[in-house]
């Protein structure tokens, strides 16, 4: 499990990483997975990745406690906050908000498909309203100097007619923004559950790169059904970013190949239990001011997979990690049950070591 150390971008395309699209990779928001420990995390393998925190309504950051949702670590930039609304006054006074916290893009979510959300009127059903989606994009656009993108689907409901997404894009791009993120299948907004709407409506990658084709000016980034990095450099060859979800998520060791395939740099770790004990100062100063340690942790089960321990360290993080008084302690016992490092031993250089033995 050691990462890939030689530059994986291919002489035909390399260029300098500060060259490519600052959206080039990114990893999506994803509620009740992307909070600000899971993307310091994330940051510690990968210095390019671009990181999108859960999506947070208008409603929650005027009227409920934005310093907590608008927090996060500084280590944690290029940082995206996504925003949910469809009240231009309402999205303009957030993105000031997000500003001023220190964000560097804007995100509007015109793509989540749950009931909820529409209730709301917002997510993806506001692929109905371009009007309405260029209002919001146009103020928040006269509001705040950083980036404002947009996120959403290729269509609604079972129109396969990709006019409308060509419709919307058009409509917004006017309206000053000019990075669409899109998720290339349709949200069927007519009872099917998010978790369905991410499984059920078929795949149509061929969308996206006409999009990219027609409108060659615009950034275009392409999400949905993407799981490995070889997936990710053939979508590079039609648009000029790529969103992985989950599989970054429950998979983050794929993010170590990120720098060294896709920016043609080395990664930032060389092993999983080099990024643990990176991770470990952070996880201590969270418990200090008061933070469970499980709120950290419980990003980290998936780092070690289908190697001798993985359950092990699992069963540690599930189960110890909530007993009083656990922490980095226990974040390193469960490391040694995977690297058999003895917990009290270890230390960066001892640790990645032993991983890099094991081939981890």
């Amino acid at each position: 499990m050691n990462a890939p150390r030689s530059p994986g971008v291919a002489a035909a395309d390399a260029h300098a990483a500060t060259a490519l699209s600052p959206h080039r990779f990114s990893v999506a928001p994803m509620m009740d997975l992307t909070d600000r420990h899971a993307r310091f995390f994330l940051r510690l393998l990968s210095r390019h990745a671009r990181l999108y925190t859960e999506m947070i309504t208008t409603g929650a950051l005027l009227h409920g406690d934005a310093p907590r949702f608008l927090r996060f670590d500084p280590a944690e930039h290029p940082v995206a906050i996504q925003l949910g609304g469809s009240d231009p006054a309402a999205l303009a006074a957030c993105a000031r908000m997000a500003e001023d916290a220190g964000y560097d893009e804007v995100n509007l979510n015109v793509g989540c498909p749950s009931d909820r959300v529409q209730s709301g009127r917002f997510g993806a059903c506001l692929m109905a309203e371009p009007q309405r989606v260029a209002e919001c994009v146009a103020a928040m656009r006269a509001t705040v100097a950083i980036p404002v993108t947009v996120k959403t689907r290729i269509g609604i409901d079972r129109d396969d007619d990709p006019t409308r997404l060509f419709t919307l894009v058009d409509t917004v791009h006017a309206a000053g923004c000019d990075t669409f993120i899109v998720h290339a299948r349709n949200a069927w907004l007519d009872g099917l559950s998010p978790k369905e709407n991410r499984e059920i409506p078929p795949l149509r990658h061929g969308v996206v790169h006409a999009l990219k084709r027609r409108r060659p000016q615009l950034t275009i980034a392409i999400n949905g059904g993407l799981t490995t990095i070889a997936q990710c450099r053939e979508h590079l060859r039609h648009v000029d970013g790529v969103m992985l979800g989950r599989e970054a998520y429950y998979s983050p060791w794929l993010l170590a190949t990120v720098d060294p395939e896709l920016f043609g740099e080395p990664a930032p770790v060389a092993t999983p239990a080099e990024a643990v004990e990176r991770l470990l100062p952070y996880l201590e100063r969270e418990i200090a001011a008061g933070t469970p340690a499980s709120a950290v942790t419980r990003h980290l089960l998936g780092l070690f997979q289908a190697v001798p321990g993985a359950r092990a360290w699992r069963r540690t993080l599930s189960e110890e990690i909530h007993r009083p008084g656990a922490g980095g302690t226990t974040l390193r016992k469960a490391l040694a049950q995977v690297v058999g490092t003895p917990p009290d031993s270890a230390s960066p250089h001892a640790v990645g070591a032993s991983a890099s033995s094991r081939n981890l």
